[in-house]
């Protein structure tokens, strides 16, 4: 499950670290709290002339299917689970040919305690590199705007997630993971992100396999920290929020 995340680096660093190019101009501000609907940056890959292009663009997060009435629906699917994707009416299409990248820094989740206390835990890489997720994007059009005005078009992502996996001799992050929540969104490293962005495989099922099998080894370095409440206000925006304290329970 991811429904809270972090994105705090400036688009040029993120156009830099992807070498991707911009189709127009995008303000995107850091954010240590972005929740669901946000705009939030991803990477994918079009076919210009015949070569692929990789691209940064700014989508709400929450992907809203083409065939919706309203963007509203959305809201329910930041997150898309890598075993149903395939077959799914509001991701099927969409994991055959409109796959991206969504870049991050690490992602919160909350661990119940006594009652309604909640303790929120920020994970991330153990080093300074970000996080880059499987991710699916759509375009929505708005019946209610004229053919010509260009917020007529809506770019909207979801996330893939898959089962946690199980702890092993070889790391503890992923017992702590399993203590957290019983899914985890789907990390990428840079070799089956290059797979996973390339509009001329068409292999949809081989793809999400890719992605699910190297799941353990990307996060193999991941940390846990435990963090302040206030991230559970979604009106709350800081660096403040990713330092870790000392855990509730």
């Amino acid at each position: 499950m991811c429904g809270r995340y972090v994105m705090a680096r400036a688009v040029g660093d993120l156009l830099a670290e992807f070498d991707a190019q911009l189709e127009e101009d995008v303000q995107l501000p850091p954010s240590w709290n972005v929740a669901p609907t946000d705009d939030v940056p991803i990477v994918l890959e079009r076919l210009i002339d015949d070569k692929a292009v990789r691209q940064l663009h700014v989508a709400r997060w929450g992907l809203v299917p083409s065939w919706a009435k309203d963007p509203s629906v959305g809201a329910k699917m930041i997150n898309a689970r890598s075993e149903s994707v395939l077959e799914k009416p509001a991701f099927r299409k969409a994991v055959k040919s409109r796959r991206c990248a969504v870049p991050a820094d690490g992602y919160y989740e909350w661990k119940q305690g006594t009652g309604k206390v909640k303790q929120p835990y920020y994970v991330h890489p153990g080093s300074e590199r970000g996080l880059v997720f499987a991710g699916l994007y759509e375009w929505w059009k708005d019946p209610s705007k004229a053919d010509g005005d260009p917020a007529r078009w809506m770019l909207s992502t979801s996330i893939l997630t898959a089962d946690t996996p199980p702890p092993g001799a070889e790391s503890t992050v992923f017992g702590k993971l399993t203590g957290l929540h019983d899914r985890v969104p789907l990390p990428m490293d840079r070799a089956t992100m290059a797979s996973w962005l390339d509009p001329q495989i068409d292999d949809a099922a081989f793809l999400v396999d890719l992605v699910r099998a190297h799941v353990k080894d990307v996060a193999a370095d991941w940390h846990v920290d435990s963090v302040g409440r206030e991230v559970g206000n979604v009106r709350n925006n800081s660096p403040e929020l990713i330092r870790p304290v000392e855990a509730l329970f």
